[in-house]
């Protein structure tokens, strides 16, 4: 079933028994956080909220926060949609009439790529002036700098070539009618404004909250620059895309999303925004922002508004994330042969660490497709990314374990990249922006599969280092120690031992990681090192200009004074929750 709209696939959801309404009155202002991370981590239905305190407006949340309801979504699993576009590629190379014939299906889909114009727009059933204290808006973390839009559909278009771009910024309220555009590196809208500001000239946005699905899932797909996230959706969707002029700019905008925002960002006019809760599970730091004027706001009648929360793994980013990549991942066969399967671990929030099975057809062709993804659109911004052969599951955290324990060297397998690209949201590098990389190639080597070194590790490895309160050996790999104490210095200490020379990483993590939890342990170690200036080596020696490192590799991700804060809930709302949590699902 294709949704054009939010509220038909709702009625899907609670039809399903996906959806739970809400009559108790609830708080926008950190309740519905508490709320909706805790019914992700149980697995409860999404929820909409019928008496949120201060507005007018439903609020629905965690309507993706599952495979299922993804699929539901899209009419099948993410990854089909992927898988048929590769098989018709690879069945119509050479084109034939019988070919096209047999892959009709997929073409009619493809074909559904063009936007339809439409002048029946539920968005536009009301015609208003922008009063933002009236929606439902979040303020999802203690910290953050107020209220936010966190599920924006942000439409803009090229001021020179005219091409259009749908992104997901997060938008910080100001007033009735002012909002923050925190357009992070690498993102079509952000490359639009900068286009526009050097003109001198105003660029104009148009932002949809409540659009359907597969626009959804469009706008945060990393899609090839100068795609049309629009555009993408019909191929998402199976279904032509309805659009329809806006009011007051010159754009186009959904036709039935449940509110549509109109206006401006002005060039060299900035604001402070932030603090702000992410994906990282820490707090952004405050900086300062484009402004986003509005010049309108339109509605449908009886208008939902949606909202989504993003903090320590898991929560609902984790299933629109990895449904992006189930979807795109297929396709990547088509300009990498070699690339069997990758994936990107929402724990890690997705750009801290990459995992890539190549089939090598020579040798250190694995290092030359790893250059090549770090260079390629929004996967350059990965940290860190592990190597691993064509039986490797790279979604399987253990096997990958498995596979760095038998194939990986330090001498000849490890590979740091300095002074380059960060995420906007990565604080532990030397400055915004800027900081490093790490590939660990964990193929075969030309001589088949490598074997595993035998492992032998002392009782008493917390008497080895002062500071170490507790330790865990993962897949006999990875050393993770805990402590609240200075880690870099225990780690140098662990890897200079010869005592713990058979296992081939060993980690520090701070006192809030739980080391028992897969989930936390990898959030806890990949949100907090950066490569150039927390990872060490039991011996680090020059051949001409290149530092050549050998022995056990160790990573300080312990958390350092300059990091952001990790998120922690007021305790006051989680005891608010607490007792009124049998009320919310009555």
């Amino acid at each position: 079933m294709a949704f054009t709209d939010l509220q038909s696939f709702l009625a899907l959801l609670e039809k399903e028994g996906e959806l739970k309404r809400v009559t108790e009155e609830v708080d926008a202002e950190l309740e519905v956080t508490e709320i909706a991370t805790r019914a992700v981590k149980e697995n409860l239905p999404a929820l909409l909220f019928e008496n949120v305190k201060g507005s007018s407006y439903p609020l629905v949340i965690n309507s993706m926060a599952s495979m299922r309801r993804i699929e539901l979504a899209l009419g099948r699993p993410a990854e089909a949609l992927g898988e048929d576009i590769v098989r018709f590629m690879e069945d119509v190379n050479p084109p034939s009439l019988d070919s096209f014939w047999r892959n009709r299906s997929t073409g009619w889909r493809l074909l559904k790529i063009r936007p339809k114009n439409t002048r029946r727009a539920h968005s536009q059933q009301v015609v208003e002036e922008p009063q933002l204290d009236q929606l439902p808006i979040l303020k999802c973390w203690p910290e953050d700098g107020g209220r936010f839009f966190t599920l924006p559909l942000v439409i803009s278009r090229d001021p020179k070539t005219g091409a259009g771009n749908m992104g997901m910024y997060r938008m910080q309220v100001y007033d009735q009618r002012t909002t923050g555009m925190h357009m992070q590196i690498q993102k079509g809208g952000g490359f639009h404004y900068q286009i526009a500001e050097k003109m001198g000239k105003p660029l104009e946005m148009a932002v949809a909250v409540g659009g359907d699905p597969s626009l959804i899932l469009a706008a945060i797909m990393p899609l090839p620059e100068g795609l049309d996230e629009v555009a993408f959706s019909g191929i998402v969707r199976g279904q032509r895309t309805p659009l329809t002029k806006a009011k007051t700019i010159d754009l186009k905008v959904p036709a039935h999303a449940e509110f549509v925002f109109e206006g401006v960002v002005k060039p060299r006019i900035r604001k402070l925004e932030g603090p702000f809760g992410d994906h990282f599970g820490h707090y952004s730091a405050a900086g300062d922002h484009p402004v986003f004027e509005m010049t309108c706001m339109t509605r449908r009648k009886n208008a939902i508004y949606p909202a989504t929360v993003v903090g320590i793994p898991p929560q609902e980013d984790r299933y629109l994330g990895d449904a992006a990549q189930l979807a795109l991942t297929p396709l990547m066969r088509l300009v990498r042969h070699e690339v069997k399967d990758m994936w990107a671990y929402y724990e890690a929030g997705f750009h801290n660490l990459l995992v890539v099975s190549v089939d090598p057809r020579y040798q250190r062709e694995p290092i030359k497709t790893a250059l090549g993804l770090l260079g390629d659109g929004q996967l350059s911004l990965t940290k860190n990314l592990v190597l691993v052969g064509p039986d490797v599951n790279p979604r399987d955290i253990g096997e990958v374990m498995q596979s760095i324990r038998r194939n990986f060297d330090a001498e000849q397998d490890f590979h740091l990249i300095a002074r380059t690209a960060a995420d906007t949201l990565d604080f532990t590098g030397e400055a915004l922006h800027k900081g490093s990389k790490m590939i660990l190639d964990a193929t075969r080597g030309p001589d088949g599969e490598g074997k595993p070194t035998a492992l032998a590790l002392p009782a008493n490895i917390t008497a080895m280092a002062p500071g170490i309160e507790k330790h865990r050996l993962v897949g006999k790999t990875m050393l993770v120690v805990q402590t609240s104490g200075e880690g870099r210095s225990i780690v140098q200490k662990l890897v200079d031992n010869p005592l713990i020379g058979s296992v081939k990483i060993v980690v520090a993590v701070s006192a809030d990681v739980d080391i028992d939890d897969d989930e936390n342990l990898l959030w806890g170690i990949f949100t907090r090192f950066d490569a150039v200036l927390d990872v060490m080596f039991s011996r680090t020696e020059f051949r001409g200009l290149a530092p050549v490192y050998s022995g056990v590799l160790g990573i300080d991700a312990t958390w350092k004074p300059g990091y952001q804060k990790p998120l922690v809930m007021d305790p006051e709302i989680v005891k608010k929750v607490d007792f009124k949590w049998s009320r919310y699902w009555k």
